[in-house]
């Protein structure tokens, strides 16, 4: 039998117990936040339904002031903030929010990765929450979009280049990630070593970001830059179709009349994946040296998910979840423009949020799966030797302390299903070409039996108020 500590507790009764609840910390490390606790969130996303976003930002604050969001949990915190200030129009506020969300990002990304690397049987939960890429990616752009509310082109611009050179790294990222966790494996002394391997990202270019960068050359007058952005935007499309599926939006940034401006639209709607659990358990084979994975299946109970060869001297049944992402569906279909009431334009999708996210996910996911199927097996090791030693009493002190291992095991093993709450989940855009002047422009976000779900309009939106007239919507149902 592979063994995994050395020496086990001999006390008697409840003296019995007491040395197993000691071991504790041993198995647990951080065991005070191993599961995601999201309940807290039911009363602020009500507000966000109802559209009151500055309500729904204020109790957010609240909940950090009671505690519900950590030091390591900052990165989460600054940017549901900073999504929710954004939606209300607090620019400045959200601006701030996100510029520390991306910083809580850098920060956590190494110490969660260096903590992970030096501690095999560390829950993910107790680590810091670095961001998935997705939700550090779109920090950026709709940090973007609030230097383009205050008509600051420059930040705006650094913005997509930040979000872009992450693009541009994630691959490596994630290979320098798994490199660190190999070179621990290789030290680890439990007896449990497992290869860490990483799946490449298939996204190099983000649509979005593209069409921004079009519009704000185009207000510049840097009308090469603009053609430029408006070929990778083509190229975006063209060159991954894994990511963007569906057809190519229109990208006008010239005005067909000397005498109109070209407007462009863009809205946010629906709310990103969010993270659930995958139950999964861990079957050794002593014969085969083999570890299989197992995930529950709702028809037939568990089935078949996995093998990972790793010599193991028994047959156990351990079991442990990881997280997946799950859709939140959309109560809306279309987004029509109306201008001074008249139906203008039906606005298209540009990115899926929820697409991006699954694709940059499957680089870490990789990562994840398999530190978990080698913490569960060490920490279920662990567990059946102490059971073993402690049920030798027999009695009630006994069966109380094998039941406390039984327990704590199982919480250890929670997934961390720690995401953003209110990223939003797709972006739509068009453009108007409109007359100088002032204008009432409407938003009408439709489900798919074509009725009005929800509508905005900005009354007297002055085309000469800024160098690029942007118009903004949010619909988060």
């Amino acid at each position: 039998m592979t063994r995994l500590f050395a020496g086990s507790p001999t006390h008697r009764g409840a003296g019995l117990l007491f040395a197993t609840l000691l071991l504790i910390p041993l198995l647990l490390p951080g065991c005070g936040s191993l599961a995601t606790r999201r309940s807290f969130y039911k009363p602020i996303s009500a507000e966000v339904e109802r559209g009151n976003f500055l309500a729904a930002a204020g109790q957010l604050q609240e909940a950090k002031n009671r505690g519900k969001f950590g030091q390591k949990d900052r990165f989460l915190y600054f940017l549901d903030a900073g999504l929710l200030y954004h939606y209300a129009g607090e620019y400045d506020s959200s601006q701030i929010k996100l510029q520390l969300a991306e910083q809580a990002a850098e920060e956590n990304f190494t110490r969660s990765i260096r903590r992970a690397a030096a501690s095999l049987i560390l829950n993910d939960n107790a680590l810091a929450y670095p961001g998935e890429d997705y939700e550090v990616l779109y920090t950026n752009l709709i940090n973007a979009l609030n230097y383009l509310e205050r008509g600051d082109f420059d930040g705006a611009f650094v913005e997509i280049r930040r979000a872009d050179l992450k693009i541009e790294l994630l691959n490596q990222k994630y290979r320098d990630a798994a490199a660190e966790m190999n070179r621990a494996s290789r030290d680890d002394t439990s007896g449990v070593s497992i290869p860490y391997e990483t799946e490449d990202v298939r996204f190099a270019n983000s649509a979005f970001a593209r069409w921004l960068g079009m519009h704000i050359y185009a207000a510049e007058g840097k009308w090469d830059n603009a053609r430029i952005d408006r070929d990778k935007f083509i190229e975006a499309f063209a060159g991954q179709p894994n990511i963007y599926p569906f057809p190519m939006p229109d990208a006008d940034y010239r005005p067909e009349h000397s005498s109109t401006t070209v407007v462009p639209v863009v809205t946010m709607v629906g709310l990103a994946p969010i993270k659930e659990a995958l139950e999964l358990r861990v079957r050794t084979d002593a014969q085969l040296d083999l570890v299989q994975v197992l995930v529950r299946d709702s028809e037939s109970g568990f089935i078949d998910y996995g093998q990972i060869p790793m010599p193991i001297g028994d047959d156990y049944y351990f079991d442990f979840a990881i997280p997946k992402l799950a859709d939140r569906p959309s109560r809306i279909a279309d987004v029509v423009v109306l201008v001074d009431s008249v139906p203008r334009d039906t606005l298209q999708l540009i990115e899926d949020i929820g697409t991006v996210a699954r694709e940059t996910f499957r680089a870490k996911r990789g990562l994840i799966y398999l530190r978990s199927v080698a913490r569960a097996v060490v920490k279920g090791l662990a567990a059946h030797e102490l059971k073993e030693e402690v049920g030798k009493d027999g009695g009630l002190g006994g069966w109380l302390a094998k039941a406390a291992v039984d327990v704590v095991t199982d919480i250890s093993e929670s997934a961390d299903l720690r995401s953003s709450q209110y990223l939003p989940g797709r972006i739509f855009v068009g453009q108007l070409e409109l007359a100088d002047g002032a204008h009432t422009i409407t938003l009408e976000y439709r489900n798919a039996q074509g009725l009005v779900v929800q509508r905005e309009t900005l009354e007297g939106f002055d085309i000469g108020r800024t160098k690029l007239p942007l118009v903004r919507g949010i619909c988060p149902l």
